[in-house]
């Protein structure tokens, strides 16, 4: 996985963005309030729970200060945190891509407080639901639901 917060307007709200990287899936996780390193590591690890372990053993991330609790992240979920080098948004190339197509639901300056959970699924499902040239014109959520398969059999 790769992981990102999205920031809103004047900094001060933020939607988290989780993308598995073999199948594009992608999980936008709603910010609560202030962006502060609890408040990310909480939104995160409910999130990541909800995902089978088989498939969330660990996550890239970039060296953003809302990560700080990244032990605490992987003591809630399993999953191990790595960061990306400073300055290289190519270490996390699937996420910056991402990010991009998210911005299409949500451009700069959105302010997420005021962006409802159905606006957010329905950004979710539209990006889940998008063939990719990259994933030979299927979904990612076809995608997603073959590899469970294939590590269920």
């Amino acid at each position: 996985w790769e992981g990102d917060l999205i920031i809103g307007r004047n900094h001060k709200s933020a939607l988290g963005t989780l993308v598995e990287r073999t199948t594009r899936l992608v999980i936008l996780v709603p910010i609560k309030g202030t962006k502060d390193a609890k408040t990310v590591r909480e939104a995160f690890a409910q999130v990541l729970n909800e995902i089978d372990p088989a498939v969330r053993l660990s996550m890239t991330y970039d060296r953003g200060t809302e990560m700080a609790e990244h032990k605490a992240l992987t003591e809630a979920t399993g999953v191990k945190v790595y960061f990306a080098d400073p300055s290289s948004p190519w270490q996390r190339g699937t996420n910056e891509n991402t990010n991009g197509l998210i911005r299409q639901y949500f451009p700069k300056k959105t302010d997420f407080s005021k962006v409802t959970l159905g606006e957010i699924k329905f950004a979710q499902n539209e990006l889940n639901d998008r063939p990719r040239k990259v994933l030979g014109w299927t979904t990612p959520r076809k995608a997603f639901q073959k590899l469970i398969g294939a590590l269920e059999s």
